[in-house]
This record gives C-alpha cells, sequence and structure tokens, in this order.
C-alpha cells in the first residue's frame, strides 16, 4: 500500500531536529533508518503528517567505550554492531542478536536508536538492552535526561520518550572480565521475528555465579527481565541439574499473548527451552 501524504524536512543538526518536533507537535515522527516506520506507514497503522529525518545526523553514529562504559550512538547501524570488534569482546549480547535480525539489507539501513524507540514486543535489542540495563540519553526542548532500561519500555510501540525528545545514546556499563554472553531466538523461518527469544547474559567467578541477566523477547507486552531464573541461579555452581531447575522459572510473570505463531503456553515452554539452552551454552566452558 501507499503511505498518506506526509511533509518532510531533514534536519543538519540535533537542536534543529528537536525545534521541528516542539514545532509540528504530536502530528510528526521521527525517522531514522526506516524499517519500523515506512512498513506501519504503508499500512497506515501510522499516519504522521510531518517527517523529521535524522538519518543524517553523523554525530550519532559511533561505538566507543569511555569511563567504564560503552557508549552507542542511536544511529549506529545493526550491520555496525554486529561488526564492532569492541562489542564482540566487551558485549557479545548485542553482535549475537544484531547478526539475527533481519537481512543483509535491513542490517545495513536498521538502526539501534530507531529499535529501541520503536519498542516492538518482537524486536531483539529491547530485550538485550534490558538484560543489560542499559541507560537511554534522551534530548527533547527541556534539554537531556537519561531513562533507565526499566523505564524505557512501556507498553507496545510505547517508551517513556516524549513526543519532541529524540534518543542520542545508549550507555551500558562495561561487563566484568569473564561475563558471556547469547542471544538465542526461535522463529518459523529464518528472518522472521521471533516467536520467544532470550538475552543471557552470566558471569561466573571462581565456581559460582555471581552475576545473570535474562531478558525475554515476545512475552508480553514489552520486552520483560527473567527475575526468577536470574534469582534461582545466581550463587549457584552452574551445573547442568541448577540451570534446568533454573530455566523452569522463565515464564514466571510473563503474559504471552496468542497469535497465529502459538498459544500462551507454547510460548511459555519456548521460554523454558531457550533459556536452558542460553544458560548452558554459556556456562559450558567453566
Amino acid at each position: 500500500m501507499i503511505p498518506a501524504s506526509f511533509d518532510y524536512v531533514l534536519p543538519r543538526t540535533l537542536p534543529e531536529a528537536i525545534a521541528e518536533l516542539v514545532k509540528h507537535g504530536p502530528e510528526a515522527k521521527v525517522l531514522a533508518g526506516g524499517h519500523s516506520l515506512i512498513p506501519l506507514m504503508k499500512l497506515r497503522l501510522s499516519t504522521p503528517s510531518f517527517l523529521v529525518d535524522i538519518g543524517r545526523l553523523g554525530n550519532l553514529n559511533y561505538i566507543r567505550e569511555e569511563d567504564g562504559h560503552i557508549a552507542i550512538g542511536a544511529l549506529t547501524s545493526h550491520h555496525d554492531i554486529e561488526f564492532s570488534e569492541l562489542l564482540k569482546n566487551k558485549l557479545p549480547l548485542l553482535t549475537s542478536a544484531a547478526s539475527q535480525i533481519g537481512d543483509p539489507q535491513v542490517r545495513n539501513r536498521g538502526t539501534i536508536g530507531g529499535a529501541a524507540s520503536h519498542a516492538d514486543p518482537f524486536g531483539d535489542f529491547p530485550a538485550c538492552l534490558l538484560a543489560l540495563d542499559a541507560e537511554f540519553k534522551v534530548v527533547g526542548e527541556r534539554g537531556d535526561r537519561t531513562i533507565t532500561a526499566k523505564d524505557f519500555f512501556v507498553d507496545t510501540f510505547t517508551t517513556s520518550l516524549e513526543p519532541n525528545e529524540i534518543l542520542r545514546e545508549i550507555r551500558i556499563a562495561t561487563p566484568a572480565p569473564g561475563s558471556r554472553a547469547t542471544y538465542l531466538k526461535f522463529s518459523r523461518r529464518s528472518q522472521d521475528w521471533a516467536i520467544v527469544a532470550v538475552a543471557a547474559q552470566v558471569r561466573v567467578t571462581g565456581h559460582e555465579v555471581s552475576q545473570v541477566a535474562v531478558g525475554l523477547t515476545g512475552m508480553g507486552n514489552r520486552p520483560l527481565r527473567a527475575s526468577g531464573v536470574e534469582q534461582a541461579l545466581r550463587g549457584k555452581a552452574g551445573h547442568d541439574d541448577e540451570i534446568r531447575q533454573a530455566a523452569e522459572r522463565a515464564a514466571e510473570g510473563t503474559d504471552p499473548q496468542e497469535d497465529l505463531n502459538g498459544s500462551p503456553d507454547y510460548r511459555r515452554h519456548l521460554a523454558q527451552v531457550l533459556t536452558r539452552r542460553a544458560l548452558e551454552q554459556i556456562t559450558a566452558h567453566h
């Protein structure tokens, strides 16, 4: 289908982009890579009358380490995240997830900031960013503020961004040495959206699991933490039976929906299986 008609502006600076959003109010939408917004506009599920294209703001495309944090510019593409040596070494959860998003064309155009702001409950990055306790640096007409991941994702396609705010940067504390991570995704065909996916990050110190974080995709109207699993495994040795028992708690507190891809019970089962596999995979060499 063809989108409803809209006006378009290509600002050169972030303050200019904010000014356009303020000027046009709720009718305006931010366009980054376009891989989330354009399909919705074609289906007329989203009908903004004004698009503010921030895709050319070159200073929002970077990955760097500073002050014990890794900072990722909001316009960094999935491709750049997938192939970043810094992220491969320090945040393999993000490189693992990025490599499984869409096809090469999508990965070259789609941005992490766009994916986070779009807040699709079946999107891959939100659960990872939640598991990593990411912080979102946003800028609006009243200046800058920081939103934690647990407060950022509110509901289906809904974040705590105000209409005139733009996500500028994602910051993640550099994980301690010995942290390992993976993103396991179950979908009907390759390149499909996940039916369920699990973002797991674990640190084993000595002979015990000192840190564990598990994020879930597709188990509710927003990304969720499997806090029952985290509690059950923290302080344990990470033996197979302990992982199995912990993974049985993966669906606690979740609210998976019914759709063509599966029933809530099917999704709960998948969450348990994928959590067990992810945890076994990243604790295997200890």
